[in-house]
């Protein structure tokens, strides 16, 4: 009796931890647009609750601080971004199907995501200044350089090469470009933006080492 007891007890304990994560999922996600508005240095849970439905008490039961909540809203939104190229990767069937269609996505979520990848970047930059970030940062940022990796290789495959530089080198050149992008975007700079765009797909050759 008493096992049986102490079995259904842990049952009623995972239970409850999963439905704190999902509450703190939820919460998160429900208020990732305004984290994303205001950024990290202007952004405290007090302020995340006057601008959302969420009281102060409600948010700070769920997260110990403004970090742990910024940390678990881009989390969330990275589970899927770094799916984002799948499709294209899975049904382009040429290296120039694969090419415009990398290239399309690539703008098109600069464009319509802005404020969502600003916050990422906001979130890179601070974990350069506090450590408590840091692990979850190169989490993240590993998960990114697996879906570039895997563009770039069906890209080589495609085309009957090779990557010419590693994961990493591939991720931070193009990681490059889309940040420079985002930053003419937010600026106004449409020509910069049209120029980055047109560049792209010779960016993406530099980084395939074709067949001789």
């Amino acid at each position: 009796m008493t096992e049986v007891a102490a079995r259904k007890q842990d049952r009623i304990a995972r239970r409850q931890v999963d439905k704190f994560d999902a509450r703190r999922t939820e919460l998160a996600v429900a208020t990732l647009h305004t984290l994303a508005e205001l950024g990290y240095a202007r952004t405290s849970l007090r302020e995340i609750a006057q601008n959302s439905e969420f009281s102060h008490g409600v948010l700070h039961y769920y997260f110990a601080d403004k970090r742990d909540l910024i940390t678990e809203a881009v989390r969330q939104y990275e589970v899927v971004c770094v799916t984002r190229y799948d499709e294209v990767v899975a049904t382009s069937t040429t290296a120039e199907q694969l090419r415009d269609g990398f290239v399309a996505m690539f703008f098109d979520t600069l464009g319509q995501d802005a404020t969502l990848h600003r916050l990422w970047y906001d979130l890179r930059n601070q974990s350069l200044f506090d450590e408590t970030f840091r692990a979850d940062v190169l989490e993240i940022d590993g998960h990114r350089e697996d879906m570039v990796w895997r563009v770039v290789g069906r890209y080589a495959e495609l085309l009957g090469g090779a990557p010419a530089a590693s994961s990493a080198v591939t991720y931070v050149t193009l990681d490059g470009v889309f940040q420079r992008a985002m930053l003419q975007h937010f600026a106004g700079n449409t020509e910069m933006v049209a120029q980055s765009r047109a560049e792209l797909p010779g960016v993406l050759d530099l980084l395939v080492k074709k067949a001789d």
